[in-house]
């Protein structure tokens, strides 16, 4: 075997992206294995100073990002809530493996992780959390003047089925959206052909031969978020 052929194994081939910038895959079970059965962690493929997050979307905006190397264009709206998502299994849960309606193309999102933890900061949870909040009032409040949103929801298997472990997802809006596009992103890469690849070894339920993104528990740096992550071991 070839060195070429075992690098575009062991990597998402993107021809933007040098060798070194691109996403390191290994099989699932050895990714599985590794993270935490239960509890509320951030599992990510991981550089030293960025993550990268998942979106998906319809071919045009889609194409203008991959082409721009940020969001706009005619269909790409600013005034909605954007959702990232630094879990690849989730991301394959909620677009069905990028065969939902206007979530045919999956784009991995590399930011910075200054401005991943400035999200996380700014994060209000989308529901109720006492252990968080003083009050209800307080949160509704804080809910209400925040331009980002934060949700721990059931993570899930390569068959959609869910897990113990909570997966994050972040939404954002308004200034900090444009903050996110112009400031925070550092590439964007359309790795849909690797998911459709995979999707295969799914359906077949072949998933020995199934990989996946690389992903690692996520340890902020600061030590001011409150975004509710719970546990950081197996």
């Amino acid at each position: 075997m070839s060195q070429n052929h075992i690098e575009k194994e062991e990597m998402i081939y993107c021809d933007h992206l040098p060798h070194f910038d691109k996403i390191n895959i290994k099989r699932y079970s050895e990714v599985e294995n590794l993270l935490p059965k239960k509890g509320n962690c951030i599992s990510a493929f991981q550089y030293e100073d960025s993550i990268i997050v998942y979106q998906a979307y319809k071919h045009s905006i889609a194409q203008f990002a991959i082409e721009n190397q940020k969001f706009g264009g005619d269909d790409f709206s600013f005034t909605r809530m954007t959702w990232i998502k630094p879990n690849f299994l989730w991301m394959m849960y909620r677009s069905g493996w990028a065969t939902k309606v206007n979530q045919e193309r999956i784009l991995a999102i590399r930011i910075n992780t200054v401005g991943w933890e400035e999200l996380l900061k700014e994060a209000v949870f989308s529901s109720y959390k006492s252990e968080f909040y003083g009050s209800e009032s307080e949160w509704k409040e804080k809910l209400a003047i925040s331009e980002v949103r934060l949700q721990w929801d059931p993570n899930h298997d390569t068959h959609g089925n869910k897990l113990e472990r909570k997966a994050i997802q972040i939404g954002v809006k308004g200034g900090l959206l444009k903050k996110y596009n112009n400031e925070m992103i550092t590439s964007i890469s359309d790795i849909t052909p690797f998911v459709k690849k995979q999707s295969s070894y799914v359906i077949k339920n072949q998933l020995e031969y199934l990989e996946v993104p690389n992903e690692t528990i996520y340890k902020p740096t600061r030590d001011d978020l409150h975004a509710g992550i719970t546990d950081y071991n197996i």
